[in-house]
């Protein structure tokens, strides 16, 4: 396995989330990337210290969006 072939687990929740418009939940997300439910919240937390997605509160879950570079 290559690494200039394969997508990071960053850019996998990043183009999930720009395809997604109406938002997703973690769990939403780990499914559709058959990755780790404790995974995509530590990617999450950094694509929010970096700006670039905006969380909604629903109920109890969080809809994550992409917001993209300010």
């Amino acid at each position: 396995m290559h690494r200039c072939t394969m997508k990071t687990k960053k850019e996998l929740v990043m183009g999930l989330l720009k395809e997604n418009t109406d938002g997703l939940t973690i769990i939403e997300m780990a499914k559709e990337l058959k990755i780790s439910r404790n995974t995509v919240p530590v990617i999450l937390a950094e694509l929010k210290g970096e700006g670039v997605i905006r969380i909604r509160p629903v109920g109890k879950a969080k809809l994550h969006y992409w917001r993209g570079k300010q």
